[in-house]
């Protein structure tokens, strides 16, 4: 799978995905906005999890643009994320901390959500063997992969997650292993793949506990965004196809609203709407 193309599946060579793309002019891939329909979201309570910059940021302003009752957790709040008007800001959630999921769950007011995407994210420095910071690497792994999991037992718990509920968490190709040969051939930057590998694991066995609570779980691989996160790889943006966060948010909401219980447990690249493989 690493090497060819099948049917159903997400190329693994992200330069050679987009050049396809583009060779196609694949609309979907090139133009998110002819098949986004933001109306789904309307009147729906959607938690968006680490929302004060990049892709959260824009994935609140989308969201409540599409008249969605938006709440957004932060570490630290900022005055763009202020000033969109949203229902709620809750600032100083760590998704590192369990006393910060009882303040989120207070925060809610016993309302139920119909949307939660776990976008929260941490990216450390590439690290080779010889020169691994376990410190850094034991972050990534608890942000990205514990992170999830642990508001999303806390909303469980707190009965805030309601039939027919959806819970995307935004993971990244990085956590794909078949991957590995055509995207890190000579390995390192550990942390990073182990932790998106774990937080796709976790996501896959979730979907499986809620199944009986008809609750979808998605995992999301984002596309390539132009964030402050990415800015270390800027050389490669055009030719790999980077896009706007605000393409990117369009992008993420489209398979957010498409996603349900027979799509739950999946791996999917936001980019073409294919699968990818674990």
């Amino acid at each position: 799978m690493c090497s060819t193309e099948e049917k159903g599946f997400s190329l693994a060579n992200q330069a050679e995905r987009f050049a396809k793309h583009k060779e196609t002019n694949n609309r979907r891939v090139l133009a998110i906005e002819e098949f986004y329909d933001g109306s789904k979201l309307q009147g729906l309570r959607v938690l968006i999890v680490g929302a004060n910059r990049g892709l959260g940021l824009a994935l609140a302003k989308q969201a409540k643009a599409d008249g969605a009752n938006v709440v957004a957790t932060c570490r630290k709040t900022c005055p763009e994320l202020d000033e969109l008007g949203l229902e709620l800001v809750v600032p100083h959630i760590d998704v590192q901390k369990e006393d910060a999921m009882c303040e989120l769950t207070k925060a809610l007011e016993g309302k139920a959500l119909d949307v939660v995407i776990h976008n929260a994210g941490y990216l450390y420095d590439v690290e080779s063997i010889g020169n691994l910071n376990f410190e850094q690497e034991i972050k990534q792994f608890d942000v990205c992969a514990l992170g999830p999991l642990r508001v999303t037992n806390a909303l469980i718990k707190a009965d805030l997650l309601k039939q027919g509920s959806k819970v995307i968490v935004i993971t990244s190709q990085a956590g794909s292993v078949e991957w590995r040969c055509v995207q890190n051939p000579t390995g390192q930057n550990y942390g990073h793949h182990m932790a998106k590998a774990a937080s796709n694991m976790a996501s896959r066995l979730l979907a499986a506990e809620l199944e009986d609570k008809q609750i979808t779980v998605l995992m999301l691989h984002p596309g390539f965004n132009k964030t402050e996160m990415t800015e270390r790889y800027k050389e490669v943006w055009d030719k790999e196809g980077a896009v706007d966060v605000e393409v990117g948010a369009k992008r993420v909401l489209h398979e957010v609203t498409n996603a349900s219980l027979a799509s739950s447990g999946q791996f999917v690249n936001v980019e073409d709407g294919l699968l990818i493989p674990f």
